[in-house]
């Protein structure tokens, strides 16, 4: 059977207008982004296996607010039978579909590699045999880029800064050498590599962005994966924090509508971009260290944050904020929500969508 044959095997999953696929669309980030584009109009596939706690949740929000234009598949990335339908006629594909901890990574290395590097190449596959050849854009990771351990940095008071100064100005480039460690820097790091070649050797149109910390509404963070929204919820619910090293690490946090910008604009430029790899982060603006954002959550729950000191965890980053430059001459994007406008907003979601923080109510949302 040829090639262009076997792209045709798969059924139709909606048998309406090509749809936009978005892997791990219950997600944090996917539900954001199929929000947006089913706010566009857009005939939107979710496919999820719905194993992270709190993203069934989402699923049921976006069903409730866009009706029939969600279409679920409730399948996983590493089952190819079972997720080559909803590609058949898909116009795009957004794979945010994941393992996301890196601690998950270090007890469960198959698994990590399963989820995402062989996932991620089902994901491919069955976009290279789709009747439109969808254009697929990948949720890579700054962890990419390593620990970051040869980078000089001079400690002050609450925070880690660079010693070279284009670095403290700009950031990390896309330019900095690959250098994957921890399983999950190396599955996704594999992953990455694979999203590139596919534009290279079978002309399959891709990009790829690799993340700085997003956060904002719809995020059920924890321990391991979302720490923004982990400390704002452990604060809010009067628990206590864990910090691991001395809290002076420092992160370029971006608000999660503006993260959707950003796949949204890479999709409509995509044939200018494909087999290129793009740094996406809060910049410079946005560069907090994780004893700035609990000062600042502490001024909005109006009480200080009891905080637990432990150990550093591998492959942590002492510094890591991104030089988006290339995205921004590229394709016009830039954050707009500051870090401390964004951590609000998340506070009255997690108020008005969680019951979280009773003095929260009277404080405004940030608009779509």
């Amino acid at each position: 059977m040829s090639d262009n044959d076997s792209r045709h095997e798969a059924p139709s999953l909606i048998g309406k207008a090509a749809p936009i696929v978005i892997t791990g669309g219950s997600g944090f980030i996917g539900s954001n982004l199929a929000d947006s584009l089913l706010g566009s109009g857009e005939e939107v596939v979710i496919l999820d296996n719905l194993s992270r706690p709190g993203v069934a949740q989402n699923l049921e929000w976006l069903k409730e607010k866009h009706g029939a234009r969600v279409h679920a598949l409730l399948a996983d990335v590493r089952d190819f039978s079972a997720i080559e339908p909803a590609f058949a006629d898909a116009k795009a594909v957004f794979h945010l579909a994941g393992q996301t901890a890196v601690t998950t990574s270090l007890g469960e290395p198959f698994l990590d590699f399963d989820v995402n590097a062989r996932g991620t190449l089902n994901v491919l596959e069955a976009a290279r045999r789709s009747i439109h050849r969808a254009p697929v854009i990948f949720a890579s990771t700054n962890k990419v880029y390593g620990a970051l351990d040869d980078l000089k940095l001079i400690e002050v008071e609450d925070r880690y800064v660079p010693a070279a100064g284009d670095i403290r100005q700009h950031g990390i480039g896309e330019d900095r050498g690959l250098d994957f460690c921890t399983p999950y820097g190396c599955s996704k790091g594999a992953a990455d590599q694979y999203v590139l070649d596919y534009a290279k050797s079978f002309g399959v149109p891709t990009a790829v962005l690799r993340m700085s910390c997003v956060y904002g509404p719809r995020q059920f963070g924890n321990e391991d994966q979302g720490w923004v929204a982990h400390f704002l919820i452990r604060a809010l619910e009067g628990q206590p924090i864990t910090i691991y090293g001395n809290g002076k690490q420092v992160r370029d946090v971006l608000h999660v509508r503006d993260a959707v910008a950003a796949y949204r604009m890479l999709l409509q430029s995509i044939e200018s971009v494909s087999g290129q790899a793009f740094n996406l982060g809060g910049g410079p603006a946005n560069a907090v260290s994780l004893r700035r954002v609990l000062a600042e959550i502490a001024k909005l729950i109006r009480s200080e944050c009891a905080v637990e000191h432990a150990e550093w965890r591998p492959g942590d980053q002492a510094y890591f904020v991104a030089d988006t430059r290339a995205l921004q001459h590229r394709l016009g994007w830039k954050p707009t929500v500051s870090w401390r406008a964004g951590l609000r907003d998340l506070a009255v979601w997690l108020h008005d969508y969680r019951g979280l923080g009773a003095a929260l109510g009277d404080r405004e949302r940030i608009s779509a």
